[in-house]
């Protein structure tokens, strides 16, 4: 359980680097992309990741299968994480309706055989360095860690049902004003 519980946080902090590096290029007025309070991560790859993994052993030794598992997978993982962020926390992180073939705006085509393209390395590459390596991570850090991150996400939860985005943004009074 320790290693699932690192996974799903090194991957959420990777989905969080590539958000903001994603919307520095393409230049989106939001360009931080944070989903908790504290720990900058993006649950949604963490558990994108985490579905992608999970895939049959049948699926994963085909390039083909796991291509389209993983979008389909991750597909699935970032369309019930917006409900849950539209439902439960009052607060929507993306919307895809302006773009091509969406399905009620939470997911999309284009995003979703991106999903695919991302599943290769994931399990071919990634995974199997990275693996090993958070296997030794002890417990006695893993569950004061996991802690640490439960604490977070509650309370991000709440203010974010509770100011929105905007209640995630605290470090936003210390960047310049044209950072703003």
């Amino acid at each position: 359980m320790g290693r699932m519980f690192w996974q799903f946080l090194l991957y959420s902090f990777m989905g969080f680097l590539f958000e903001i590096s994603f919307a520095r290029l393409i230049r989106h007025p939001k360009r931080d992309r944070k989903c908790h309070l504290i720990l900058p991560v993006c649950p949604v790859y963490g558990l994108g990741a985490l579905a992608i993994l999970s895939l049959p052993g049948w699926v994963k030794a085909s390039p083909l299968l796991l291509y389209l598992g993983g979008s389909l997978a991750a597909s699935a993982v970032e369309w019930a994480l917006a409900v849950f962020y539209e439902k439960f926390a009052g607060a929507p992180f993306w919307d895809y309706s302006l773009l091509p073939w969406n399905f009620q705006g939470r997911v999309c085509l284009p995003f979703s055989l991106f999903w695919g393209v991302l599943a290769l390395p994931l399990v071919y590459w990634i995974q199997p360095w990275l693996g090993p390596r958070l296997a030794l991570i002890p417990d006695t850090v893993t569950i004061p860690a996991a802690l640490f991150y439960l604490g977070d996400a509650a309370t991000s939860l709440f203010l974010l049902r509770r100011l929105g985005t905007e209640g995630l943004r605290w470090y936003i009074r210390f960047r310049p004003s044209e950072a703003r």
